[in-house]
């Protein structure tokens, strides 16, 4: 490797000089704070999206006592995750993010591991953004449904052609906020915090006074519902971690905004792991709440609506007050996908800075007004549209679409933290850094997100033929088509990430931005 990509494990250079020895002109607009970073990650981490729009799926598939301990459970081993991202951020912060790492920490076969760390990226980027704005426009259709703008006693097809065309409109307003720049990004995200934090407070607060009715303490931390059709519990338990997997995941974006934040090498990795601790905790305070507010003897028929929240909100406060907390929660989601949006659009940038994706000189182009990588986020947008739109046709992709996300960032999460564990004692630190623990710590992470990665490949409902699970078979197909696309052409010319020049030239690709 050449002396320009050796990374320098020091907090004195300035973030443009660091950026310049990882070998990158500083393109992108750095205006982001260290909070706004932290919160871009903690708005795609979303527990106002993800506990909530995969809770009926937990209802059924474990009920209460499976979100609650799986939720702690989960969160316990994302924490090592996020812990090993943060690490390996930290003496690598720039927008390429974990495929960059994994081709710096690898000593053989360095294209290799950036070529398939990256794609799975860019698989999971794209799916958790075409769940979050699913998922937000589900919320849309049943709060509609429940203040009679749309009729009720339409069919189930029409509810999900719905659902798919509310899906493309959130998918381009957030393309039109993150076209236009960063800052607006970045302040949205600021407030997205707030509303999240205080929303949750509102939601827990409200359906602990205002319910008439509430469950019991023992219903909710230990009632165990299997609605999957499968008669082996520990693999309904199993299953039912989905709803924490799916919702504890984005946290990346830190990474990619780093070439966007102010002493990256430090607010980068604290963004990862602090979006991850806040939104633990907060989250298992929403599920408890939620649980609590299911109304006795009407379990199924909430378990069974087309938003499962939404009609437990309804029933434990009335109408009006249902509507309230429902659209707490769409505001929430709707910030979510923003930041999604603005994640995988620099993922998308870097990946084809370095000549990855095919139409790469499209995607890594930068607008010169707003200092943002445009096309990248309407492409981010497109292959989003296109993972939900098979709902159209078939119920059950939400759920496989939730497992793709799941699948798609853990496999890319962990590769860098795999390459770091086998990088031993040779692995340069950088200024926030985990010490001798950072091997047990990778280790621990990487058995997990192999486990997890497996068990979401399978069957979460029978009968498996009208309910089938179709993310192994996304998995398979980015592998099929990053494998082909490597043996026939890339394996001749990615190197892995491109060094764009000396400091020199890269002072007058700055310039010429400026202009």
């Amino acid at each position: 490797m050449s002396d320009e990509s050796t990374p320098v494990a020091t907090a004195t250079l300035s973030d443009t000089e660091q950026l310049h020895k990882l070998g990158y002109a500083q393109e992108l607009n750095r205006r982001m704070s260290g909070f706004s970073n932290f919160a871009v990650s903690f708005t795609i981490i979303s527990i106002l999206s993800g506990c909530l729009t995969l809770f009926s799926f937990g209802m059924n598939t474990g009920g209460p006592m499976t979100m609650i301990w799986g939720w702690l459970i989960v969160g316990i081993f994302v924490v090592l995750v996020g812990l090993g991202m943060a690490e390996v951020c930290s003496s690598y912060p720039t927008a390429g993010g974990l495929y960059y790492w994994a081709a710096k920490l690898a000593k053989k076969n360095a294209p290799l591991w950036a070529w398939f760390c990256g794609w799975f990226n860019l698989l999971g980027q794209v799916a958790v953004t075409a769940g979050i704005d699913f998922g937000c426009a589900l919320f849309v259709e049943g709060f509609l449904l429940y203040a009679n703008v749309l009729n009720i006693n339409v069919g189930a097809s029409t509810i999900r052609h719905e659902v798919v065309l509310i899906t493309a409109l959130i998918l381009i307003a957030h393309g039109v906020l993150n076209a236009l720049g960063v800052n607006l990004v970045a302040k949205l995200a600021n407030v997205s915090v707030w509303w999240h934090l205080f929303g949750v407070l509102i939601i827990v607060v409200v359906l602990a006074i205002a319910p008439a009715h509430h469950e019991s303490a023992k219903f909710v931390f230990t009632h165990f519902v299997n609605n999957t059709g499968f008669g082996i519990p520990v693999y309904v338990f199993l299953i039912g971690l989905l709803n924490a997997q799916y919702t504890l995941t984005g946290y990346d974006a830190s990474a990619h905004m780093t070439e966007e934040t102010h002493d990256a090498a430090v607010a980068g990795p604290k963004g990862i792991v602090m979006s991850i601790l806040v939104s633990l905790a907060a989250g298992w305070v929403l599920l408890i709440g939620v649980s609590f507010a299911i109304q006795p003897q009407k379990y199924a028929t909430e378990a069974s609506a087309l938003v499962a929240p939404g009609q437990i909100f309804v029933d434990a406060i009335g109408k009006s007050g249902g509507e309230f907390l429902l659209l707490i929660a769409i505001v929430a989601q709707f910030f979510c996908g923003m930041s999604s949006v603005t994640a995988n659009s620099r993922m998308i940038y870097a990946f084809s800075r370095d000549g990855a994706v095919p139409g790469h000189r499209i995607w890594h182009k930068i607008n010169p007004r707003t200092r943002t990588p445009t096309n990248a986020i309407w492409l981010a947008c497109a292959g989003a549209f296109i993972l939900t739109f098979p709902y159209w046709f078939n119920p059950a992709a939400y759920a496989a679409v939730t497992s793709i996300a799941v699948i798609g960032l853990y496999v890319a999460y962990i590769i860098p933290v795999y390459l770091r564990v086998r990088a031993g004692d040779d692995f340069q630190k950088g200024p926030w850094n985990l010490g001798r623990w950072g091997v047990l710590n990778g280790i621990i992470a990487t058995v997990w997100v192999i486990f997890i990665c497996l068990l979401l490949m399978l069957p979460q409902l029978k009968p498996v033929s009208k309910n089938f699970n179709y993310a192994p078979v996304a998995v398979l197909v980015v592998i099929g088509f990053a494998g082909i696309y490597w043996l026939v052409s890339a394996r001749k010319w990615f190197k892995g990430p491109k060094v764009q020049g000396s400091a020199e030239e890269l002072a007058a690709i700055e310039r010429e931005l400026t202009v």
